[in-house]
This record gives C-alpha cells, sequence and structure tokens, in this order.
C-alpha cells in the first residue's frame, strides 16, 4: 500500500497528551508549575511539541490532565488554543480540549477516558508530555498505514537505556517485546520508546475488554510502557517500531533539561530554528523584543555587544525586555523575559528563567534558575552556583553564597552559606 488510508491525515488526527503526578524527577521545577508547562527556550515545554505537530496540520489537541497543578498551568496559558494559533499564525486555528475532571491511573488510562468522554473514533496520537521531538508525521501515518499496524510506537536508538522503555524489533519493524525501564543487562535492544504513539481508531474496543477492565479497576493502573503496550503485544496486535530521524528530548531530569536546551540552541530541532529577534546573520544570537519599550531594550544590549561591554558566545538567547550590565559574559544560555543581570555576571550552559535579578558578580554554571528569583552577590560577597543546581521559583539567595549539586524548593531564602549536594524544602 503506498497511499494513507482514509481518515489518517494529520487534521483527522486527535493527539492526546497526558499529563500526570507532579515529575518527581525534575523537582523543584514541578513542585508548583505542571512539567508540561516548565519554560525552556523561553517557551513553556509542552508549546515546542504543539508547535512541531500544528505545523504539520494537526489542528486537534486534548491535554490528558490530572490534578489541580497539571489544569492550571495548561488551561491558563493555552485555554482553547485561539492564542496559540495566532502566535504563529495557524489557520484554520488549532483547538485545545482538556480531560474531563476525572482521575485517571496512568498515560494509557489518560487516552482511554479521552476517547470516550470525546467519542473519539479518528486515529490517535499519544505523546508524552515531558518530551521534545522531530517527526515528519507524514511519513510515520504512512509507515503505519503500509504495515497496518495496531499501533506504531516511534523509537530512537539511546547510548544508555537506563530509564527508558525498550523495543525489540524483528526485521520487518515489528516489535516482539517491551520492557519498561530495564536494567542494561535486561535491555533486549537499545531502541528507546520516545512516548509517540499512533493507535488506529480501533484502540477504544481494546479498553474494553475484561483484563484491561481489570487492570483499570482491580489494580489501578494503566500505563502504556508498563501495562498496555506488553497487552497489545501479547494479545497478537500488530504493534511497530518507526525510528525517528530527527532528535528527540526526554526532559525528564535537570540534566536532561540543559541537554535538550543547548541541542535547541545548536538548531539541532527543525521545529524550532529560529527564536524570533536574531542580531547578527549567521550567528546564533537571538534578542527577542517587538514593542517600542523592548526594542529599546534590544537595541541597548546590542550595542554594548558590539562594544565589547557584553560577551556571547556559542547560541544565546535573551528574551524581552531585559538589562544587562557592562561585563558580563553569557555562554550557550537562555535569559528569559523581564531579567536583570548586574555587572561582571558570568552565566554559563544555563537557563534563567523570567524575571529574575543576578547581582553583580554572580557566577551560575551548568545550572538552572526559575522565575522571580532573586540572586543576591556583590564583588566582595560572590554567589556561586553550579554543578547541575535547581533553584525553583520565588527563591532569594543571600550574597556570597556557594550552591553546588543542590535543589532549592520555591519560596525559600538561603541565607550566606556554601551548600553541596543539599535539597532545601
Amino acid at each position: 500500500m503506498n497511499s494513507i488510508k482514509p481518515g489518517y491525515s494529520p487534521e483527522n488526527l486527535k493527539v492526546i497528551i497526558p499529563v500526570g503526578g507532579i515529575a518527581k524527577r525534575l523537582l523543584p521545577l514541578t513542585a508548583e508549575v505542571s512539567k508540561a508547562c516548565i519554560r525552556l527556550v523561553n517557551l513553556p515545554l509542552i508549546e515546542i511539541s504543539l508547535l512541531t505537530l500544528a505545523k504539520q496540520g494537526v489542528k486537534n489537541f486534548i491535554f490528558g490532565v490530572k490534578g489541580y497543578t497539571n489544569y492550571r498551568s495548561l488551561h491558563d496559558h493555552f485555554e482553547s488554543g485561539v492564542g496559540f494559533s495566532a502566535r504563529y499564525g495557524i489557520t484554520p486555528r488549532v483547538h485545545i480540549k482538556y480531560q474531563p475532571n476525572v482521575d485517571d491511573c496512568g498515560s494509557a488510562d489518560s487516552a482511554r477516558i479521552n476517547i470516550e468522554y470525546y467519542d473519539i473514533r479518528d486515529p490517535v496520537f499519544a505523546v508524552q508530555g515531558d518530551n521534545i521531538f522531530d517527526v515528519n508525521l507524514m511519513d510515520m501515518l504512512k509507515f503505519h498505514c503500509e504495515k497496518n499496524a495496531f499501533l506504531t510506537i516511534g523509537l530512537m536508538p539511546v547510548p544508555d537505556v537506563t530509564g527508558y522503555g525498550i523495543a525489540k524489533i524483528d526485521k520487518d519493524m515489528r516489535i516482539s517485546e517491551f520492557v519498561e525501564k530495564p536494567s542494561p543487562k535486561e535491555a533486549p535492544s537499545n531502541l528507546a520508546n520516545t512516548g509517540l504513539y499512533l493507535f488506529s481508531p480501533e484502540v477504544r474496543e481494546v479498553f474494553k475488554e475484561t483484563r484491561v477492565q481489570e487492570m483499570i479497576f482491580k489494580k489501578k493502573r494503566l500505563d502504556f510502557g508498563y501495562d498496555f503496550i506488553p497487552y497489545l503485544i501479547e494479545t497478537g496486535r500488530p504493534v511497530y517500531g518507526y525510528i525517528l530521524s530527527g532528535v528527540w528530548y526526554d526532559v525528564g531530569t535537570p540534566e536532561r533539561y540543559l541537554e535538550a536546551m543547548d541541542g535547541i540552541l545548536h538548531g539541532k530541532l527543525k521545529a524550532l530554528q529560529d527564536f524570533g529577534g536574531r542580531i547578527f546573520e549567521n550567528t546564533n544570537i537571538w534578542i527577542q523584543g517587538e514593542s517600542p519599550e523592548a526594542l529599546r531594550r534590544r537595541d541597548e544590549i546590542v550595542r554594548k555587544i558590539k562594544d565589547g561591554r557584553i560577551e556571547v558566545e556559542g547560541p544565546v538567547l535573551i528574551g524581552r525586555h531585559c538589562e544587562i550590565s557592562d561585563g558580563v559574559r553569557i555562554v550557550n544560555s537562555c535569559i528569559d523575559n523581564y531579567t536583570r543581570i548586574g555587572r561582571n555576571v558570568v552565566i554559563e550552559n544555563s537557563a534563567i528563567m523570567d524575571r529574575v535579578i543576578v547581582g553583580n558578580n554572580a557566577e551560575i554554571k551548568n545550572s538552572i534558575i526559575g522565575r522571580h528569583c532573586i540572586i543576591n552577590s556583590s564583588q566582595i560577597e560572590r554567589t556561586k552556583i553550579h554543578d547541575v543546581s535547581v533553584i525553583a521559583d520565588d527563591v532569594i539567595i543571600d550574597d556570597g553564597c556557594e550552591i553546588a549539586s543542590t535543589k532549592i524548593y520555591p519560596h525559600k531564602h538561603l541565607h550566606k552559606q556554601s551548600v553541596r549536594g543539599a535539597i532545601i524544602t
């Protein structure tokens, strides 16, 4: 078969994005914010996935939200999709819906609830909420139809299988074995599940089968990786693996967050090559801003870069309305909107989220600073943050602190001290 089956166009797809739990591995960033809305390259994380698919014609998204924090974060930003569509010039517009106020017992159960509630009879594309990916959707749809698959899973080779679902495929790309988070010795291959699942419409009937119902109502769990995919393979459904040709990032830990940021800034993600406000041709330095006030700030920073008063190295993204003082050095980093950076600050391989104030002479390396933080620092008492430290939202740090490999929860005030490997709650 060389053509896509009727109903399998991107416009007909229903994309379900399960977003449940508190994303423990990303704490403390997710203490009060859904992991899907953690800011990455000055955008909510999930917006990158929506943009990747919307650019390829997808119009219908459902956020499978569980719990107050996930619902609040997603609904308050995206609502029905009108603003997202306008921001990226998508016409006809994207439609975004939300899971009814029914708690699911896993990612596959979220898909079940939404398929039933919205009476979905089209193909379903399920996407994990903390993944960033390149996918040629038409090619994946064609593959699915040619294989006459019930489920097609996006796969990607990984050097380390730790923490991933791993699939074993035969020469026809059919998956014969699937193991969720095996030890390296038990892994049947190095092909990791990317959390992209293309289901045929018949999936709605499988959810009604006795064993699946028992998983939901007796075992109280129906997860794609642990439960539903192994069940489909065991019961003989044709489950196939589709190898992604682009990049894929599982933004499940602070280390992987920084890895994804670095890759996106270096242009590895096809869907997001330009952030607006590139200041020099052939260089990856962006300073965002369109309003007269933001453009004034932008022009001031550009002048300082040209005059050598600010040093910028590697890809750097600076958001709107930022203020950057003389002597600052920024390397391979993101500075989000309304951030103020004092004199002689060094920022390397780090993410500084919006409305942060960084005091003079501070040094931030390989770390993530959450929203609305104040990093006090001075020439006499320099503050240093490094070694994948994660500072959550609305934290105040006193002058002279030295913070390494440490996580600080929201709304804390860290008085002058040195901490390494600590979790401050």
